[in-house]
């Protein structure tokens, strides 16, 4: 995956962390390329419980890894055009069962 900003490839690491970050934009997850995370304006999605954008996306969540705040994602683009009736329905009923949410 490219950095979601500049396009840049990530290449094979070196031993040890990552300079790469991620972060969650449009309610996707991107990742950031160690040029463009010095930039301050990054257009990153926010917590709404806390403000951080230290956030991941997956299974359809959203997480604040600040707050540990959880909500689900909003659908944007294609996937909201043709998607079967009741289908998001079925699938947050899906995920409440493998979560175990009330």
């Amino acid at each position: 995956m490219p950095c979601y900003r500049c396009g840049a490839r990530q290449t094979d690491p070196v031993r040890g962390a990552s300079p790469w970050k991620r972060g969650v934009r449009q309610e996707t997850q991107v990742l950031i390329c160690p040029d463009c995370q010095r930039l301050h304006d990054l257009d990153l999605d926010s917590c709404a419980t806390c403000g951080s954008q230290s956030l991941i996306c997956r299974l359809g969540e959203v997480e604040c890894r600040s707050c540990g705040s959880v909500r689900l994602a909003r659908a944007f683009g294609p996937a909201e055009v043709g998607a079967p009736p009741g289908l998001s329905a079925e699938v947050e009923a899906a995920l409440n069962r493998v979560l175990g949410r009330a």
